[in-house]
């Protein structure tokens, strides 16, 4: 008899693999190619573009889309049973560079680190071994995201599993090196931008703060005139 636990390893690796064929699609996860812009990536999730949320607009144009895995009944069958629950999209000047996938615990509940890592290495290989840890930058998702389990990747593509310390969680991003970089140096600046300009921009807002008032209580004023009896 075939354990639960397998046929939820089956469904991971069979999800996962449904648009890799023999390594030459390691570029992507499922139907998402790295590189690909917002309508596309729009068109394969369903999801309408205007739900994009812009995160940043220069030096470059940054921007997220979220899709969430419609609702299941719990007596789904193995093959139905979609163990992610919600993929958060990320893009720099229109080119997908980043994916963060987020599993649901309920449909991962019992399984091991090793279980994730078999399931996922049957679409990109076998993982990276543990090179010497050199200090580098952590951007704030990876921060967020636990600890890291296992890697794949190389020029072109970066595929990275965490395990969360809160309710042991799984999430698994998907990236592409030379996008995230481009992105990574585009936030710096955008948030010095921000800092830079955030008295001006603070200024303009009481600024219009008062024109609007001003209005308002002219057109009371005006209203309350015609109406007034002595």
């Amino acid at each position: 008899m075939i354990s639960p636990r397998t046929l939820v390893i089956v469904a991971l690796g069979f999800t996962l693999s449904s648009s890799a064929v023999h390594g030459q699609e390691r570029p992507r996860y499922r139907d998402f190619q790295l590189g690909g812009n917002l309508p596309s990536i729009s068109a394969l999730t369903g999801v309408a573009a205007s739900e994009a949320k812009t995160v940043h607009q220069r030096p470059a144009v940054m921007q997220e889309l979220q899709w969430q895995r419609p609702y299941s009944p719990s007596s789904a069958t193995t093959a139905d049973a979609d163990p992610v629950k919600q993929i958060t999209f990320s893009f720099y000047n229109d080119q997908l560079s980043r994916m963060v996938v987020d599993y649901d615990r309920d449909r991962t509940v019992g399984m091991t680190d090793a279980d994730l890592i078999e399931g996922i290495s049957t679409v990109y290989g076998p993982p990276l071994k543990a090179a010497a840890r050199t200090p580098r930058l952590v951007s704030h998702i990876e921060e967020e995201s636990g600890t890291p389990v296992a890697r794949w990747g190389d020029a072109e593509y970066s595929v990275v599993l965490y395990r969360s310390s809160y309710a042991s969680g799984f999430r698994m991003i998907v990236a592409s090196p030379r996008l995230e970089a481009l992105a990574r140096t585009a936030e710096v600046q955008a948030v010095r931008l921000d800092e830079q300009e955030a008295p001006r921009r603070e200024l303009e807002r009481q600024k219009k703060e008062a024109a609007d008032t001003r209005t308002s209580q002219e057109k009371a004023r005006l209203v309350n005139k015609a109406a007034f009896r002595p």
